[in-house]
């Protein structure tokens, strides 16, 4: 009774389907009585109930099947009082009184005669529709209900639910070719499979695009090309005729976003689904949805108006009031409750999953202004997000993705307007701090040129874009093209803004940088003289950026070979800080971790290593022990002590230090790096060469994929494998191998880079030693030790 919907074109075979047989037919056995199949509309659970009634009816393992279109009460108890006039003899125009005996008929009572039955209870929207209306209990009696719902009023003894999710994406791309193969156009595999992902592997989304490529004569690179144009919406991508009595996919799940509207908190499920639908489908973290911008959002958009435009009876009389976190969160679970979104409140990474087809829809049901002002919201609400200090590793990558779907799905304009979105530099930056400096680099090179094309090759924000491809160009290891960008960058930041403006002084700042990083460590001390000069004149002796520069100065002329000026500079440069921003400002503590370096390069390790223990106290005090610079302290404290005397426990040191490195940061970062650079050093001093040219050749292997083959540390890296290759006793292969490291520095570096001509004259020496004519002396040997303890994991001098 009922009619079962007509079997789906090329059903696939899916594990829900092997499920639900499983457990509706093994029911004798576990006391099963019903299953709930809950979805997204277009998923395919009304197909997958068709299937399973049919069979068991054409099989014989039921002798009574009852369809209910449930859409409403009203529906379910029509449905029920028709039963009953052709089972029990009642009048159907008694429909409650003939609702109750089908209901009575169903029940199990001794003598009466077995009755195997099925009532299928298709597209429940509202668990109380259902009230005092679920088919009884029964040894052979099955209820099978299809809904959007997940409401746990829907669930019962023996009546469990089974989430219906998309096509596989190899179920998919099958579907399509069978269905293109059938209907006789073209099918290719891989075309098909990239429409798949196009469209998210959703059933009903495939049906409707089978179709409109049969009906339009189209190939799927146009379809395709349809789905991506912004200009164009989901409606304009149905075919005319829509098959099998479907609804369009732009309107499958109307009904469900306005049920979400009227759970309580009353008017937020769409708003929310409006800001979920700016971002990255595969995983929203809750707390850029219930951020400082998101709830202004949530407010300002509320719905008071049914979308009829009829007054909204739900809202108060006064008005609703300000949402708060609480509210937000609550409307995702009202969403989530008509499964318009997946919500994993224990998941604080990836907590709201949202179909991509569903965004779509909701952004095409926007007009352009306001899903500019939506776009801006998302990016406030993940600048709001997002923390100073990175050391959720996960979260951060969730962040950075959100910001990449954001940038693709917003018009060109929305994240311009009045100058570049800070959320876009924030993701930039984000990139770069998590080691990935071709990454950030490359992202910093497509920024810029859209803030040209939106704003202009002299607007500041561009030139701010320009300032950080420069800067991650460096790090990636392009130390001179780097200089070259902001040697460029001063001068049109100088015809731009004026030679003393912010901004101008913090490009000549990065430009000094570069021009040490290059090999110039005299030229860019002479640089930042000059700037701290510049500095101390237009913002004054304490500014912040003053104190930078001189801590930068510093550094350089340390570099340069003027260890004791380095030394005397910071330890007054450490009495201004501590006057001027505190002893515990992050700025504070840096100087003083370069005052020890530079007092143990004086020949005090011992005072360098005391210096850093108490440093690294106060480190772990005022910014916890996972941050960056706390494990940078440990870092220095360990090569002091190795230096002072104590080989092994500097190693001991450095491999407890690796191991909270790969907790908080990946095998491949460059701070990681860095430390398993110094442990194999450490690892060798201490007696194991062979230990430390085996480590050095896993981390050149490492540096090589992560930072590539031309970047400084990986050169550094393949210096020391071929010093401790050759302390191993092999002073042949160290002399091939820094032959073969001078050609390469050459090409990189430049003839008269100081690291070429150092690995010019380790060749000689190894090569001599290989012979026996000429080996290098003591001195020789304590400069060479010198260099590995100091070259490979050099702190990065503070950038503007």
């Amino acid at each position: 009774m009922g009619t079962v919907p007509a079997p789906a074109g090329r059903l696939q075979a899916r594990s829900e389907a092997a499920r639900l047989r499983s457990h509706l037919d093994g029911g004798s056995d576990t006391g099963a009585t019903g299953l709930v199949l809950s979805g997204l509309g277009g998923v395919g659970k009304t197909h997958l109930a068709a299937d399973y009634a049919r069979t068991a009816l054409t099989k014989g393992k039921i002798d009574v099947l009852v369809w209910v279109d449930a859409t409403d009460r009203a529906a379910v108890l029509e449905a029920y009082a028709k039963a009953g006039e052709v089972l029990c003899g009642a009048d159907r125009r008694e429909r409650d009184r003939a609702a109750e005996m089908f209901l009575g008929r169903l029940e199990a009572a001794p003598g009466r005669p077995r009755c195997r039955w099925l009532v299928v209870l298709d597209d429940v929207a509202d668990p109380g529709d259902l009230d005092r209306l679920w088919p009884p209990p029964h040894p052979h009696g099955r209820t099978l209900v299809t809904t959007r719902r997940r409401d746990a009023a829907l669930i019962g003894a023996g009546r469990p639910r089974i989430d219906v999710g998309t096509f596989t994406h190899d179920e998919a791309t099958a579907y399509l070719v069978a269905v293109l193969g059938d209907s006789g156009a073209p099918a290719e595999p891989a075309r098909c499979a990239a429409l798949a992902r196009d469209l998210g592997c959703l059933p009903l989304a495939l049906s409707q695009a089978a179709a409109y490529l049969v009906d339009a004569g189209q190939g799927i690179d146009d379809y395709r090309a349809l789905l991506a144009d912004r200009t164009r919406t989901l409606v304009d991508a149905a075919p005319d005729s829509l098959p099998d009595g479907q609804k369009a996919v732009a309107a499958a799940w109307s009904l469900s976003l306005e049920r979400a509207d009227r759970l309580r908190p009353v008017g937020l499920a769409r708003p929310m689904l409006c800001v979920a639908g700016m971002l990255d489908p595969n995983g929203i973290p809750q707390k850029v949805l219930t951020s400082g911008p998101a709830l202004e959002y949530l407010a300002l958009t509320r719905a008071r108006t049914q979308p009829d435009g009829a007054p909204d009876t739900h809202a108060p009389a006064g008005g609703f009031a300000a949402p708060t976190a609480r509210d937000a969160a609550l409307a995702l679970r009202a969403a989530h409750r008509l499964s318009l979104l997946d919500h994993m409140p224990d998941d604080h990474v990836k907590t709201v999953r949202v179909h991509q087809l569903v965004q779509r829809t909701t952004r095409d049901s926007l007009p352009a202004e306001a899903r500019g002002h939506l776009a801006r919201v998302a990016a406030d609400a993940l600048m709001d997000a997002w923390p100073e200090s990175e050391l959720d590793t996960p979260f951060a990558q969730a962040l950075r993705a959100n910001t990449a779907v954001l940038s693709s799905v917003a018009d060109g304009a929305d994240l311009y307007t009045d100058g570049v979105h800070r959320v876009l530099y924030r993701a930039g930056r984000s990139l770069g701090e998590s080691g990935q400096f071709v990454a950030a680099a490359d992202h910093f090179r497509a920024l810029h040129e859209k803030a040209v094309r939106h704003l202009g090759v002299d607007h500041p924000d561009t030139l701010a874009a320009r300032n950080n491809l420069a800067s991650w160009q460096g790090e990636a290891g392009d130390a001179a093209g780097a200089a070259e960008a902001f040697a460029a960058l001063v001068s049109d930041r100088r015809r731009v803004q004026g030679p003393d403006h912010p901004d101008t002084l913090a490009a000549r700042h990065n430009l000094a940088h570069c021009r040490g990083e290059a090999g110039d460590a005299a030229g860019a001390a002479d640089a930042f003289a000059a700037l701290v000069s510049d500095r101390r004149r237009v913002q004054g002796p304490d500014h912040p950026d003053t104190l930078a520069a001189r801590h930068n100065l510093a550094r350089w002329r340390g570099e340069a070979g003027h260890t004791a000026r380095a030394a005397a500079a910071l330890a007054e440069l450490v009495q201004v800080q501590l006057r001027v921003q505190g002893a515990d400002h992050p700025n504070t503590l840096a100087v003083r971790h370069s005052l020890a370096r530079w007092r143990g390069e004086l020949g005090n390790p011992v005072g360098a290593a005391e210096a850093l223990a108490t440093l690294r106290v106060d480190q772990l005090r005022v910014q916890g022990a996972d941050h960056p610079n706390t494990l940078s302290v440990r870092h220095s404290l360990a090569r002091w002590r190795g230096e002072a005397g104590d080989a092994a426990g500097a190693a001991e040191a450095l491999t407890e230090l690796l191991a909270d490195q790969l907790r908080v940061q990946s095998l491949t970062h460059p701070n990681t790096l860095s430390v398993r650079h110094s442990l194999a050093r450490w690892q060798g001093q201490a007696g194991d060469a062979a230990g430390a040219a085996e480590a050095f050749a896993a981390l050149v292997s490492d540096r090589r994929r992560a930072q590539g083959p031309d970047h400084p540390d990986t050169l550094a890296a393949r210096h020391n494998l071929a010093y401790w290759q050759g302390e191993a006793g092999d002073a042949a292969g160290a002399a091939d191998a820094f032959a073969a490291l001078v050609s390469d520095r050459r090409r990189v570096q430049g003839a008269d880079h100081p690291d070429t001509a150092l690995t010019h004259w380790e060749a000689q020496s190894w090569a001599a030693r290989a012979t026996g004519v000429g080996v290098p002396g003591v001195a020789d040997r304590s400069r060479l030790r010198r260099w590995a303890a100091t070259r490979p994991w050099r702190k990065k001098a503070a950038r503007s």
